[in-house]
């Protein structure tokens, strides 16, 4: 026992190790909860299941960041409710074209649990490794901060400009690469990311990779993709590698779950593209004013980016009141 406290109180990223270990153990906990009681077998989840769900892990991620407070300062806990707002406003654009994902291979929602949830695996550790770089490189040079802001502004820019582009999901580079590279089923095989049949060419058993697993390896891509707007947005507010990451994992567990109650009216929200490009413009611009009028608070800041995101959120549902509902897989 004696020789396990020095470990727990070791410094890891500036915090001692124990800290980080409590997370992971409330992650897990989590997840196992979630595949392991609620979601064991596959089912069609529905908007009260998604509700109820995402409920649960935004109540866990709202008392983890009173833990925050508590324990590390107001300071800290502004930081992190702003970076977890940030990140959950920035998926939105995520659960979108995981939408587009599921409707292009088909995917029934009786197995899109099944991709999101194995996608939250691969995002944690996807995270931790642009955190961690992220991190070192804003240790090491700090006018790599610089370098954020001005990439977010020109994102927030993109952004706006490109609000109402539809990505292509069969002109996808990395999907055209993988059927290249690899044997896929003519369609899906229940809830299999792989599987054994014979090849119709030389009549040998072959592994072949279901639609299933395309997907998941989108999933996790357009993920990818999202991480590179999404990580130095965050670091624009804090700079400790603890509230960026966790703030993140919170933020996308609790949006995968309430996936299914957002994918049927993520249409109603199509002016909340406008709203995220001005957060992106005024977090990367946050970063050049500190030299100018010094830094600005953290409740300006979480008031400026909760007002724009629920501007962007009442202008969409008051312009697209009416509109039927939107298709997905079934």
């Amino acid at each position: 026992m004696d020789a396990l406290i020095p470990f727990l109180t070791a410094d890891f990223l500036g915090k001692p190790a124990w800290v980080w270990l409590s997370f992971a153990g409330i992650v897990v906990a989590l997840l196992a909860f979630d595949l392991g009681v609620l979601h064991k077998d596959d089912h069609e989840i529905g908007v009260r299941e998604s509700l109820m769900l995402s409920a649960g892990y935004i109540s866990v991620a709202l008392l983890f960041g009173a833990w925050v407070w508590w324990y590390l300062g107001a300071q800290s806990g502004m930081d992190y409710y702003t970076a977890f707002m940030i990140e959950k406003s920035l998926s939105m654009d995520n659960v979108f074209v995981i939408a587009l994902i599921f409707s292009f291979f088909a995917i029934p929602r009786q197995y899109q649990h099944r991709v999101l949830f194995w996608g939250i695996l691969g995002v944690i550790v996807l995270r931790a490794l642009m955190i961690g770089l992220g991190a070192t490189l804003v240790s090491q040079f700090s006018w790599v901060l610089y370098l954020f802001g001005a990439f977010l502004i020109f994102t927030g820019v993109k952004m706006w400009i490109i609000a109402d582009h539809m990505p292509d999901i069969a002109s996808n580079p990395l999907l055209k690469f993988l059927k290249r590279r690899m044997r896929v089923t003519d369609g899906l095989r229940g809830n299999a990311f792989w599987v054994r049949e014979n090849d119709p060419a030389t009549g040998r058993l072959e592994r072949y990779a279901t639609p299933l697993l395309l997907a998941l390896v989108l999933v996790e891509f357009i993920d990818l993709v999202f991480a590179v707007d999404s990580v130095p947005a965050i670091f624009a507010i804090t700079t400790d590698p603890f509230i960026v990451y966790t703030s993140n994992i919170f933020a996308i567990l609790g949006l995968r779950a309430l996936y299914f109650a957002l994918a049927a009216m993520i249409h109603r929200f199509k002016y909340l593209k406008y709203a995220l490009a001005l957060v992106l413009v005024f977090i990367g611009s946050k970063i050049f004013l500190v030299g100018i009028i010094g830094k600005i608070p953290p409740v300006i800041s979480l008031s400026v980016t909760f007002g724009l995101i629920a501007g962007g959120v009442l202008v969409s549902l008051w312009k697209t009141r009416g509109q039927p509902t939107a298709v997905v897989p079934t």
